[in-house]
Parts: structure tokens; C-alpha cells; sequence
């Protein structure tokens, strides 16, 4: 055997994978399809989930964001503060629901659980990663200031934080 395929051999063998942290709430198995969400209508069919009528004979199975929302389990924080944020917040938060509208039509699991006014800013959790980073990224394109995005490694979550 040659030097080069003895050397590719060993690359393959010393290669180290890292680990990729999975959303919790990710189902192993997808329910039986047709399948609807009893809390938000949202209908599992054709392997993801939809904004469509309740099929008829359609199983009640408790969607993952509905699920995170019970156990207060967020994906997402963005955290909002700021003489700016404070003078402007009614129209900013207008934004946030404006991304989280938009962010729903097409991925019913993408959702605004809580906003939360605390000393001196508002938190908003989210029920995925994409919406936090969705209104992070529209909040400072529309207004400027410093965005800070924080993925944490171990967890399947994302800190988003603005201040202007």
C-alpha cells in the first residue's frame, strides 16, 4: 500500500467530530399525519408543520412550539435596552411583532412566547433560534446601534442583544 493512501486512511481515522447540539424539542418520530396542534391549529402534513383547516380525522398531537410555550422552555432571548429603546420602545416592539408576523406565515413553530419588561430593558423569548436572530437583525438594521448575537455552544439557544 502506498505512503498517500496509508496517509488518507489515517486522516479519516483521526478525524474528530464535533458534537452538534439539537433542538430538544425536535421530535425523534413525526406523528401520524394528518396531525393537529390543539392549542395553536397548527397541522402537521407532508413531513413539517402548516397554517391550513383541520383535516378531517386529524390526530391532536401538541406542536413543539406549543410545547416549549407550557414548559417555558425558550430558544431565543433578545434582549432590548437603551435611552433610544426607552424613548422609542412601543415602535420597536411594533417591529418585533411585525418579524414574528411575517416569520409565522411560512414557519408556524416560530413564535414570540413572552416580552418582559425588566429593570431598565425588555426581554423577548422565542420559541426558535431564527425568529430571535430575525428581529435582532431587523431591529438593528432600522435603527442602527450595536447588535450583539451570543449562540451558546452546549444548548440549542441564541442571545440576541441591541442598545442604541
Amino acid at each position: 500500500m502506498s505512503d498517500t493512501i496509508r496517509s488518507r486512511e489515517r486522516q479519516r481515522k483521526d478525524r474528530q467530530i464535533d458534537e452538534v447540539t439539537h433542538d430538544p424539542y425536535q421530535e425523534r418520530y413525526k406523528p401520524r399525519e394528518p396531525a393537529a396542534c390543539p392549542e395553536c391549529g397548527a397541522v402537521f402534513d407532508h413531513g413539517r408543520w402548516h397554517w391550513m383547516p383541520k383535516p378531517e380525522g386529524a390526530h391532536d398531537h401538541l406542536c413543539p412550539a406549543c410545547r416549549r410555550i407550557q414548559e417555558k422552555f425558550p430558544a431565543g432571548f433578545v434582549t432590548l435596552e437603551g435611552e433610544f429603546f426607552a424613548a422609542h420602545r412601543d415602535e420597536i416592539l411594533h417591529l418585533a411583532r411585525n418579524e414574528e408576523q411575517r416569520a409565522k406565515s411560512d414557519h408556524p413553530l416560530e413564535r414570540i412566547m413572552d416580552i418582559q419588561q425588566e429593570a431598565g430593558k425588555t426581554v423577548i423569548s422565542t420559541t426558535g433560534l431564527h425568529l430571535a436572530r430575525r428581529i435582532g437583525d431587523a431591529i438593528h438594521h432600522a435603527y442602527q446601534g450595536s447588535l450583539d448575537l451570543k449562540y451558546s455552544p452546549d444548548e440549542y439557544l441564541i442571545r440576541v442583544f441591541w442598545q442604541r
